[in-house]
């Protein structure tokens, strides 16, 4: 009972954090950062504490918000093996990107600013992660697209990053749309139910309660899924997301936003049909190939860490439709850590190189910049799936649940596995070895402590967190509620002897891809693959061309639309309903002046007649 207040700290802290800099610490830089990091540090050590209290025993924490007489709304937040796993990722992970975050924004005019929103941003995800029924967790899911568009858009001077803003911000409206139809296909179908532990087991009481809604409720859910973790074809926005402060670009990318998509599959995965499930996995599984190949031809350091993140965010979802949550949850866990640590080391060759980007511009940064080059190798060898580094144990998860379950799927995630080693060489090479591209480098230096310490706790983290999480998490944890029915555990905890094929395949990718990046890319001043490649490589360079497509068609539908809307109303609704009563009101206003002739005997006529009027109207009846 003494740990039931730590869930409401947990929330509301950074809330309050971010209001109160809002409010009172805007011209205050270091009471604003005390604020905005001493609430998240405090969260963390109190989720420690959550884990360790309700680990074995789920709890859910509510209260009455409105009670509208048959109507009755309750704010609850649930803690359970899943959403434990979550808030340590959010909380911990988040902690290190608010401390980097200080170094990264010293000298910001809007440094207070910053950090409001990055305290309302994570107080969006902790409210996703704790929510207990669907209503709550739409609320908070909103929540965060505002506070995302808030810091993608916090340099609003920059015509890019407010344009950046605004397509992710409408880009998601498209994927919550849907997700709002189907919470309401579940509401009336379950009779106002929205709990979800209430329809986990009223679903698994009664298979067949959804009936034939069941498949496109499931599908409609998950295309909130589909935006908020940027999957085809909702992917467009999250490239453009790059134009924020580099703290928030990792933020976005391994702890919060797109993570709340997977988080949510996971959470509600007894509501989808198996035709449900191999739709969810074939997206996961194009996008994973189809991100992956745009990320070989990018030259933005930070836009091929964009792309990675799509490619992995593929992968996870892919794990979920295959059937193996805990996969694609162990992925997104994992993830984490090595995204965060793989953009805090781009924010921290950004930073040395006077916010230049482009990788062609660098080389030999390596020596300059030791801590964060060892760094940025862990985090590379940790998302390529080296073992025994984090990435490989739960990219072999994901592996071995699509071994067993869509051979196609296999052969699709082997290939993306091999293209993500490729990638992520090419961008370590040309940026750390080589020779100097630019006068740049010549100055670069490394940076100061309060970036360069998350980096080394990231590592960390990224090297050893496969083996605490499988062990800790997975073998415990969830295995306390029997949510392992494909033995996913024993394929994590031994890979070569329960899942050899997908074990051997992922080294098998990587040693390839590994080869090909050393042979292109070791020693290039130039990128050789456009003349290799032609055509398909200007294609991956310039996304597949899908921003010039949907311009092509969504925008110019949309303007279509708008331009008849706007003669409908110019010329229909004020043309011809206003002028008609425009033209009433001007004739009853000139027959009424008439009357109007200063007469004393005009008006007592009027009068006059006017009662016999109204007599003859009473007397009448």
């Amino acid at each position: 009972m003494k740990y039931e207040v730590l869930p409401w700290v947990i929330l509301f802290l950074p809330l309050v954090a971010a209001g109160i800099i809002t409010l009172f610490t805007l011209k205050n830089e270091k009471v604003s950062a005390t604020l905005s990091v001493g609430a998240i540090v405090i969260g963390f050590f109190a989720t420690v504490l959550c884990f360790r209290a309700f680990r074995f025993s789920p709890q859910e924490f509510t209260i009455n918000w409105l009670d509208l007489g048959t109507l009755q709304v309750d704010f609850g937040l649930r803690l359970d093996p899943l959403s434990l796993m979550m808030l340590l990722i959010v909380t911990g992970v988040g902690s290190l990107i608010h401390i980097y975050s200080i170094g990264y924004m010293k000298g910001d005019p809007a440094f207070s600013r910053f950090f409001a929103c990055l305290s309302l941003f994570t107080f969006s995800m902790l409210g996703i992660v704790l929510s207990n029924n669907f209503l709550q967790m739409f609320i908070f899911w909103e929540l965060v697209g505002v506070s995302s568009y808030l810091l993608i858009g916090f340099w609003f001077e920059k015509a890019s990053a407010a344009d950046a803003a605004k397509k992710a911000f409408l880009t998601n409206r498209v994927g919550d749309f849907g997700f709002m139809l189907g919470i309401l296909i579940l509401w009336v179908t379950l009779h106002g139910t929205l709990n979800f532990e209430l329809i986990k087991h009223y679903v698994q009481d009664n298979p067949a309660a959804l009936g034939g809604a069941a498949m496109l409720a499931g599908l409609l859910i998950f295309c909130g899924a589909v935006g908020k973790s940027a999957q085809f074809p909702l992917h467009v926005w999250l490239p453009d997301a790059m134009e924020g402060p580099t703290p928030v670009s990792a933020l976005i990318h391994a702890a919060t936003m797109v993570a709340a998509g997977v988080y949510m599959l996971c959470r509600v995965f007894f509501i989808f049909t198996p035709d449900a499930l191999t739709v969810i996995s074939w997206v996961g599984g194009f996008t994973a190939l189809l991100a992956a190949l745009i990320a070989v031809q990018q030259n933005d350091i930070k836009r091929i860490l964009a792309y990675s993140t799509l490619s992995q965010l593929g992968y996870m979802v892919m794990g979920v439709g295959l059937a193996a949550p805990e996969a694609g949850m162990f992925h997104l866990t994992t993830h984490a850590f090595f995204k965060a640590l793989l953009f805090l080391g781009a924010g921290s060759v950004i930073h040395a190189m006077h916010h230049e980007q482009d990788i062609w511009k660098m080389g030999a940064l390596r020596k300059k910049m030791p801590v964060t080059y060892w760094t940025f190798m862990v985090g590379t060898l940790a998302l390529a799936g080296v073992w025994p580094l984090s990435g490989f144990f739960s990219k072999d998860a994901i592996l071995a649940a699509a071994h067993h379950h869509s051979l196609p799927l296999f052969i699709l995630a082997v290939g993306v596995a091999g293209l993500t080693t490729f990638y992520m060489f090419r961008l370590v090479f040309v940026t750390f070895f080589g020779e100097a591209k630019s006068h740049d480098v010549d100055h670069a230096h490394e940076s100061p402590g309060v970036m360069v310490w998350p980096l080394r706790v990231l590592a960390i983290l990224s090297i050893i967190a496969g083996v605490i999480g499988i062990e800790g998490l997975f073998a415990g944890a969830l295995k306390s509620e029997g949510e392992h029915p494909h033995g996913i555990v024993a394929q994590l905890i031994y890979p070569f002897q329960h899942a050899p094929v997908a074990a051997c395949s992922g080294l098998a990718a990587f040693a390839i891809g590994l080869f090909a990046a050393w042979k292109l890319y070791a020693n290039a001043k130039s990128d050789p693959l456009p003349a290799k490649l032609g055509g398909l490589s200007r294609a991956m360079a310039n996304r597949f061309y899908f921003d010039e497509i949907y311009e092509a068609t969504v925008i110019r539908i949309h303007d279509a639309i708008a331009t008849i809307s706007d003669w409908i109303d110019r010329w229909i609704v004020e043309g011809l309903c206003l002028g008609l009563v425009r033209g009433g009101t001007d004739l009853t206003g000139r027959a009424l002046r008439l009357a109007q002739t200063g007469n004393l005997q005009t008006y007592a006529f009027l009068f006059v007649v006017g009662v016999a009027v109204v007599l003859w109207f009473v007397l009448g009846k």
